[in-house]
C-alpha cells in the first residue's frame, strides 16, 4: 500500500451476499461505527449507494460477486481492498458470525492495517472472460471423463475390457469393445462423449485465436518444451502482469508451489507444498513438468534438475521432482515474459561450464 496517500477518513467493510451485501462505515481516527446499513447486490444499487460517497477504503472479502463489485467501487473513485477468504481467521472462525459483524471485521481490519487482509488483485473483465473460456473447457474435459469411468466401470462389471487411448478418441476406439447387452444403456453415453469431445476441441480453437490476437507474449512461453498453448494462455491470465512480483521466486510461492512454514521457536516441521493460489495453473505446470521428465522430454535444465532430486530415491521421490521441476517452471516462464529473451534449454549448464573455464 503506498504510504504516500491520504488515508481516508472513512472505512467501510463491505460483507457481500448474494441478495443483499451489510454496510458497515468507521472513522479511520476514532474507530467508531458511523452507519450500518444494506444494499442490494446489483451494480446499480452499489453505484447509487457509492457514487456520491467521498472517497473510502472499502474492503470486500473474494468471492463470486467480488470481481465486478470491486470495479464498481474503483469507478465510484475508492480504494478497494479484496480481502483473502482463507486468510481472514478473524471473520471465518467468528464463533458469532453474522453479515453485519463480518462487514464491521473488515471495516476493522482495513483501518488498522490493509495487510491483515492479504489483498488480492482481480483481474480485468476481459481477462475474466477469457479465463471463463478455460474454466469452462476443463468442466467439459471432467464430465467426460466422468462419463469415460462409468462407461469402462460398466464393461468390466460383464467380465470385459476396453482398449487404452486418449479421451478424445475413446468414443470411437470403444464402440466395438461394448458388450451386446450394454449398448442401449453406454450407446447413447459414447455419442455425449463424442459430443463433449468436439465442444472441447472448439474450447481450444477459441483459445487459440484469442492467444494470437490478444496475449502475443504467449508464444515466448510456448518456447519452453511441454508448455502448450493452454498452460501458456493460463499462466498469462492467471498473473496478468509479471511486473508484480520484485523476485521472479516468488512466482512459485504465488502457486503454492512451495513447502507450507509452522514454526514455532525450535520447531520448524518439514511439510508439503502449501497449495495457495490457482489449483488449475498449479495442475497444468505440474502436467508440463510430467512431459519433461517423461520419455518424450528433452535434455534441459528443468529436467536435469528433476533427474537429480528423483535420483535422491525415497517413496515419493518422482512426485516430489515433478513438483521442483513445476516450481522451477514458473520461475522461468515469468522471466521469459518480463525479458523476452529467446529460451536456451541449457542456459545454466552453459553458464556453469563457463565460469568453470574461466576458473581453470
Amino acid at each position: 500500500m503506498d504510504g504516500s496517500k491520504e488515508q481516508p477518513k472513512v472505512t467501510a467493510g463491505l460483507d457481500i451476499g448474494d441478495k443483499y451485501s451489510y454496510l458497515c462505515l468507521i472513522d479511520t481516527l476514532s474507530g467508531e461505527v458511523i452507519e450500518e446499513g444494506r444494499v442490494r447486490t446489483t451494480p446499480e444499487a452499489l453505484r447509487r449507494r457509492f457514487a456520491s460517497e467521498p472517497s473510502l477504503r472499502v474492503a470486500i472479502e473474494a468471492g463470486t460477486h467480488s470481481p465486478w463489485a470491486s470495479r464498481v467501487l474503483e469507478e465510484c473513485g475508492h480504494e478497494v481492498l479484496v480481502a483473502n477468504a482463507r486468510k481472514t481467521r478473524l471473520i471465518y472462525a467468528n464463533k458469532r458470525k453474522t453479515d453485519e459483524i463480518d462487514a464491521e471485521n473488515l471495516a476493522r481490519l482495513a483501518r488498522l492495517d490493509p495487510k491483515l487482509l492479504y489483498p488480492l488483485k482481480h483481474r480485468g473483465e476481459d481477462s475474466q472472460a477469457h479465463m471463463a473460456l478455460i474454466r469452462s473447457r476443463q468442466s467439459l474435459v471432467g464430465c467426460r471423463t466422468q462419463l469415460v469411468n462409468h462407461v469402462r466401470g460398466a464393461v468390466k462389471s460383464f467380465g470385459g475390457r476396453l482398449p487404452k487411448c486418449p479421451a478424445r478418441s475413446f468414443h470411437k476406439r470403444a464402440a466395438e469393445h461394448i458388450p451386446e447387452a450394454l449398448r442401449p444403456a453406454l450407446g447413447p453415453i459414447l455419442e455425449q462423449i463424442g459430443s463433449l469431445t468436439e465442444r472441447i476441441r472448439d474450447y481450444e480453437r477459441q483459445l487459440e485465436t484469442i492467444s494470437e490476437e490478444h496475449y502475443p507474449e504467449t508464444d515466448l512461453l510456448r518456447q519452453v518444451e511441454g508448455v502448450g498453448p493452454l498452460t501458456a494462455l493460463t499462466f498469462v491470465l492467471t498473473l496478468e502482469d509479471p511486473y508484480r512480483f520484485e523476485k521472479s521466486r516468488s512466482v512459485g510461492a504465488y502457486l503454492g508451489l512451495v513447502p507450507a512454514r509452522d514454526q514455532s521457536g525450535e520447531s520448524d516441521p518439514q511439510k508439503r507444498i502449501s497449495k495457495e493460489g490457482d489449483e488449475m495453473l498449479r495442475r497444468l505446470l505440474v502436467g508440463s513438468a510430467h512431459y519433461i521428465l517423461g520419455p518424450f522430454g528433452k535434455d534441459s535444465d528443468l529436467r536435469r534438475h528433476g533427474e537429480k532430486i528423483a535420483s535422491r530415491g525415497g517413496k515419493n521421490s518422482k512426485k516430489r521432482a515433478a513438483v521442483a521441476v513445476a516450481r522451477k517452471l514458473s520461475v522461468l516462464l515469468q522471466r521469459l515474459w518480463v525479458s523476452g529473451e529467446l529460451y536456451d534449454p541449457l542456459y545454466s549448464t552453459h553458464r556453469r561450464q563457463e565460469q568453470e573455464e574461466e576458473a581453470a
